[in-house]
């Protein structure tokens, strides 16, 4: 008979008579054994938290696995004794497995969940990366997860659970830690070096200050693991695992409860030395676990219940938030950590830093779809949300998953690869037709409730490679093509627009018809071999036509809003586009050129065949700069040092400087928006160096592909930009796009560095930018995707583009990082074409650009395109929009995150940003104000709710339950420096410290239908 609350185990005493012969007779008397796992916190004794948990990778080796077992497995385990625990992470996989549940599965998990049995941590679609990963696509990641999980079991995570993520972010301890509402953050990668320190120093747990902005008002408690995220060795109990079970059946010969006892023991007293307090975590579980429940629960049953009676340490289940409330009740005193915890080595040439360049192809998708995200959510508001689709809701998962720490960072094998990518391009197909719908919609006189159109925009996802049909139509006959040019931020916006066309007699026009002025630019053969080969490659053939030019002009559009252009065959000899000036320099040429417009200059040895100065008027900035390309030969082991550069590994055996071809030819192009010097620096890199009219900043667009490796060498690829800065080993990048972090080269804060990578343990994520500077002046860089780079020269800023490599790097992939591309059965490695974008400034004057051009890189133009008939569509239909009061525009240091219509049709989910850090600037760093009204004109805002940043609380409901730590040292180090202000209801408005990010659920008056209001 079972007792409800103890686990049982049935087991037989035998009464054995040895007779002559040797022969054995049993009388065996059977009966339950009933183990007490009841036991809670006992104050004078060394408590051990038995947190059992699976890690379910959300890609990686598999697109899918088998966590449903793991799902169908546990319940019945749990059910079979309420002292039992269980934490699950990955929503991703866990609402896979609801949607299958019947009610009565669902009712039971329910109240599982509501007993304390269940917990969910972490709480996001998957456990995001740290270091490749931007800061919004983190916070919707987890925002996803965490609506689901409130609005299915009414409760919110408490605890931070990024056991597997290599190296850890300052952005995700404040914002994805303690603004979530998280009490405590867990992981276990951290640098081999820094954790031996740690652990003699009992300092593996700590109190994590990452915002110099906010100090103390945003920290959290926590904690890095003294191993890894799986039990003490001896410890794991899956089906066919090696560590010896409790046998406590005294008849067989491997009877052993008193070893395994000793055992706990003296694991739990060793794993105490290096931990402050009487309580210590053994995370009871690690990959894809728990596929068969019972046999971990059975012997942790056991091993409570012998390891109670001998008395010496206390063992029970517990959770990560039983642990922190047991950590936090001792009011013990706590060091402070600050920075973060990049980059991570697991041993002497071990560096986890190629991961931060690795699979750039899907990197650059990743965010490329990630600002079409934050654009579509905005129109889906506009025109009014259809849960039955078109919708933002398959691009949004897809997205979510993509953040996973085997997916963006390139970590996970070929095929995994492959899905992400699918799923993400089948959502941006949802995606689109929901902008296109939600355009078409905006463009139509609104004079009645509801949207009739009859647009048909098209866009273009291939014009990276130079493929964009809607604008190659032949404009003949009366036909003009009509652009609309939606801009995402909250500020008017100017940029230029360039886009591949058939012909060159055309004529750009505003929506008020007046002429713009134009350029057409001519394709390199760089280009449109790259068109028509990944043509064939995406679509199965060859385009029919080549483009010869490309179109550039420069449009603006209102924010939150679009403007129109049109464009059509030129009527009379003034008003046709600009052709560019060609001139082609050779290296035997002993002379030096000039590009630019206004005020930057750039200047050319055509003899050196490369860039030596900058010169910016209106600043006086001069400079000396030089561009260079280089390859690391990755180190591909031996039986001595198998330690291999690979996915996730970085680690060189040479550096070679990749010179520019003797014969190389520098062609300039010139014209009255845009200057380019092309060069191909070798059979497999060419670039561009590109400057806007307006723009005070250089574009590089390089192209670097297929990597070469018929000499048995893998190659990681770098580009550098050196200058004259004495910068002193010290240099800025950015975490997950938001705070930039002071680096120094060969140094860690929180530890000697014994120095045995120079190059890979140097090197750091770039999610948004990194800059060098002196007292003089400063160097800021740029990125469009997530990259590594350095400074491992003075005055020089470095960053790598692409890898191609040869061996696995034994971390688990399986897999050398050997991308291709195929056609008609022909492969060849994968070509990467990206850009990045650098501006020398007075020192102190380079926030302003790094912060508005970041946005403007993160959120791009939408472009979207029809045609049209002699001037009829522009007629009849509305040719510019916007979103907000027409009076009104964002500060220039606030962002929109999110404008997101929730399901109810009658509220909002918006996310403000303010873009500075403290006294990073002096004029935006200071305190913002936003009129939530002017935001919504003509909607009735009834309430304005502010939450959590994952907004699956209220603000004030989780600024009650936060925990407050003490902390060693001086008071100043726990002082906040946020104020932050309360929303007034009859005014509206919201202030934004800086750095600061505020949610809001926003509760109208009436539903509302897109633009248009109805009772």
């Amino acid at each position: 008979m079972k007792t409800k609350g103890k686990a049982e185990m049935e087991f037989c005493i035998s009464l054995v008579l040895i007779l002559l012969f040797g022969a054995v007779i049993g009388f065996v008397e059977c009966k339950y054994m009933v183990y007490n796992t009841s036991q809670g916190i006992v104050p004078d004794k060394l408590n051990v938290h038995l947190v059992p948990h699976t890690h379910d990778d959300v890609g990686w080796l598999k697109t899918g696995a088998c966590v449903q077992n793991v799902l169908d497995s546990l319940i019945p385990a749990l059910l079979a004794d309420k002292n039992r625990k269980f934490i699950y992470v990955e929503q991703a996989f866990f609402q896979r497995w609801w949607k299958d549940q019947s009610e009565a599965v669902k009712l039971t998990v329910r109240e599982l969940v509501g007993s304390g049995q269940l917990e969910f941590i972490n709480g996001g679609m998957c456990m995001h990366d740290e270091a490749t990963t931007h800061y919004i696509d983190m916070i919707d990641q987890t925002t996803l997860g965490h609506r689901f999980i409130k609005e299915e079991f009414g409760v919110t995570p408490r605890i931070g659970w990024q056991i597997d993520p290599f190296g850890h972010s300052a952005v995700q301890a404040y914002l994805l830690g303690a603004e979530i509402g998280f009490d405590s953050l867990f992981f276990g990668r951290i640098d081999y070096q820094d954790r031996v320190k740690r652990k003699n120093e009992k300092s593996l747990e700590v109190i994590w200050q990452g915002s110099k902005s906010f100090g103390s008002s945003s920290q959290i408690f926590a904690g890095a693991f003294p191993k890894h995220y799986e039990p003490p060795s001896g410890f794991y109990f899956e089906v066919n695992d090696a560590s010896p079970i409790v046998q406590d059946d005294v008849t067989l010969f491997d009877y052993n409860v008193q070893e395994r006892v000793e055992d706990f023991v003296a694991a739990a007293l060793s794993q105490a030395n290096i931990t402050r307090t009487n309580h210590v975590m053994w995370t009871m579980g690690t990959d894809f676990k728990y596929q068969y429940a019972h046999t971990w629960f059975r012997q942790m049953d056991k091993l409570i219940h012998y390891v109670n009676l001998d008395g010496r340490v206390n063992a029970l289940y517990s959770t990560p938030s039983i642990y922190t409330d047991s950590k936090h009740a001792t009011g013990r005193n706590w060091p402070i950590k600050t920075g973060d915890y990049f980059p991570y080595a697991d041993r002497v040439n071990g560096y986890w830093t190629g991961y931060f360049t690795s699979r750039p192809a899907i990197k650059r998708y990743v965010r490329i779809m990630s600002g079409y995200y934050l654009a579509a959510r905005q129109l889906e508001f506009f025109k009014g949300r259809n849960r039955s689709g078109p919708n933002t809701d398959l691009l949004g998962d897809a997205l979510a998953t993509a953040q996973h720490h085997d997916a963006v960072t390139g970590t996970e094998q070929q095929h995994v690869a492959n899905d992400y990518a699918k799923r993400l391009a089948m959502g941006y197909v949802e995606a689109e037709n929901l902008a296109a719908s939600s355009l078409a919609c905006l463009v139509e006189p609104m004079t009645y409730s509801g949207c009739e159109y009859a647009t048909k925009f098209q866009q273009c996802p291939l014009l990276n490679i130079s493929y964009c049909p809607p604008s190659e139509i032949s404009l003949s006959n009366g036909k003009d093509l009509v652009v609309i040019v939606y801009n995402a931020l909250g500020w008017k916006r100017e940029d230029i627009i360039r886009i591949p066309v058939m012909y060159e007699d055309i004529t750009v026009r505003d929506s008020a018809g007046r002429i713009l002025e134009s350029q057409l630019l001519p394709l390199s053969d760089t280009h449109v071999s790259l068109r028509n080969y990944h043509v064939k490659a995406y679509l199965g053939q060859t385009p029919s036509k080549t483009p010869k030019y490309w179109l550039a002009f420069t449009a603006s559009a209102p924010p939150l809003g679009f403007s129109t252009y049109t464009i059509s065959s030129t009527k009379t000899k003034d008003g046709g586009s600009t052709r560019s000036s060609v001139q082609l320099f050779r290296r035997q040429e002993k002379s030096t050129f000039e590009v630019g417009h206004e005020h930057l200059k750039l200047t050319f040895s055509a003899e050196e065949g490369k860039l030596t100065h900058y010169v910016n008027h209106r600043s006086s900035v001069n400079e000396s700069v030089q561009q260079s390309f280089s390859f690391y030969s990755g180190y591909n082991g031996s039986d001595e040092d198998p330690q291999s550069s690979g996915a996730y590994v970085f680690r060189p055996n040479s550096t070679y400087t990749i010179h520019p071809q003797k014969q190389d030819v520098l062609t300039v192009i010139r014209g009255p928006i845009i200057d380019e010097v092309h060069q191909q620096i070798n059979p497999w890199i060419y670039q561009i160096n590109r400057l806007h009219k307006g723009k005070e900043h250089v574009e590089v667009e390089f192209t670097v592909g297929p990597i070469p490796i018929n000499d048995g060498i893998g190659k990681e690829v770098a580009t550098q930009i050196t200058t004259n800065l004495e910068s002193n080993k010290t240099f800025y990048t950015d975490s997950n796009g938001r705070d930039f972090i002071r680096r120094v080269r060969d140094y860690r804060t929180d530890w000697d560095l014994k120095v045995n990578e120079p190059a890979a343990g140097n090197y750091y994520p770039i999610n948004l930018g990194i800059y060098i500077k002196d007292d003089k002046k400063e160097l800021s860089l740029l990125v469009d995707r997530a990259v590594g780079g350095s400074s491992l020269v003075d005055g020089q800023i470095e960053l790598m583009l692409h890898r191609r490599l040869l061996r696995d790097d034994g971390k688990g992939v399986g897999e050398a990082l050997n991308e291709t591309v195929c056609v008609d059965n022909q492969c060849q490695g994968l070509t990467i074409q990206g850009k990045y974008y650098y501006k020398i400034d007075p020192v102190g004057e380079g926030a302003k650009w790094r912060r508005s051009a970041g946005q403007e890189i993160y959120s791009p133009f939408l472009l979207a395109f029809t045609e049209q008939e002699e001037d009829n569509w522009i007629s009849s239909h509305v040719s510019s929009f916007s979103a907000i009061d027409s009076s009104y525009r964002l500060p220039d240091n606030v962002a929109i995150l999110t404008l997101q219509e929730l399901e109810s049709n009658k509220e909002v989910l918006l996310r403000l940003a303010h873009l500075y850090e403290l006294g990073e600037d002096e004029d935006l760093s200071v305190m913002a104000n936003i009129e939530l009204q002017k935001l919504f004109p003509g909607k009735q805002i009834i309430k304005a709710v502010e939450t959590s940043l994952s907004a699956n609380q209220e603000r004030s409901e989780m600024e009650k339950k936060r925990l407050i730590w003490k902390v060693q040292g001086s008071a100043s180090n726990g002082e906040s420096k946020l104020r932050r202000g309360t929303v007034d209801p009859s005014k509206l408005i919201v202030e934004l410290a800086p750095m600061e990010i505020r949610t809001f659920v926003i509760h109208f008056e009436k539903t509302f239908k897109g633009n248009v209001f109805y009772a």
